[in-house]
């Protein structure tokens, strides 16, 4: 008696492994290293003092960080209120770029007010 995979049971593996890439994929993603991720990230901050942390949360996004710089991916709050969590959680930014543009220095000065 041979088996063979029926249908459903290959559809139900499918959709397993379909959801193994898919994580995989964004676990890699949102644990590249700043280095690596500057190029790529939507969100690119230099802090005025380094980071003390390689890894934070901060205005709701996951943030990579080395030494004065973080990157984030693109997230569906405004700009500004991304800056000012990244301020609270590491203090005042010397720069903040949104997909490559950096923000002006009224946003700048509202951002580490």
């Amino acid at each position: 008696m041979t088996s063979t995979l029926s249908a459903p049971a290959f559809g139900k593996f499918a959709i397993l492994a379909s959801a193994l890439l898919y994580t995989g994929l964004t676990f890699g993603v949102a644990t590249s290293t700043p280095a690596n991720a500057a190029g790529a990230a939507y969100y690119n901050a230099t802090l005025a003092a380094p980071a003390g942390e390689t890894r934070a949360v901060a205005g709701g996004v996951a943030w990579a960080c080395e030494g004065t710089t973080c990157v984030a991916n693109k997230a569906a709050a405004r700009p500004l209120r991304i800056c000012r969590g990244l301020n609270r959680k590491f203090g005042d930014i010397a720069t903040f770029k949104v997909d490559g543009a950096e923000i002006s220095a009224d946003e700048l000065a509202k951002c580490n007010a």
